[in-house]
């Protein structure tokens, strides 16, 4: 297993309940495949550029352990969920 962190940055205009929703769906994939070590809620903040017409965003940070092969499904499951706009999935060094 490696260790891994996300990044992601949740539309900041949705309601709080889809939002957590968002978050417990990443989470409990993570939570399948692998372990969470540490999550950090970083909350609403100005973003650099604007992202499909969003001046804002929700950031919310993820350190876990998973197997390389289940980051595919990951991505997949951030392109597919309509609350996420931008996140990034990095491989921590030991």
């Amino acid at each position: 297993m490696n260790k891994y962190e996300t990044v992601m940055i949740l539309n900041s205009t949705i309601s709080e309940e889809s939002r957590n929703n968002a978050i417990e769906k990443v989470k409990n994939y993570i939570q399948e495949n692998g372990e969470i070590e540490k999550t950090e809620d970083i909350g609403k903040r100005k973003l650099a550029y604007e992202i499909k017409k969003n001046k804002e965003g929700y950031y919310y940070i993820i350190e876990f352990m998973a197997e390389p092969e289940s980051i595919v499904e990951l991505e997949r499951i951030y392109r597919i969920t309509d609350e996420i706009l931008k996140f990034i999935v990095v491989r921590k060094d030991d």
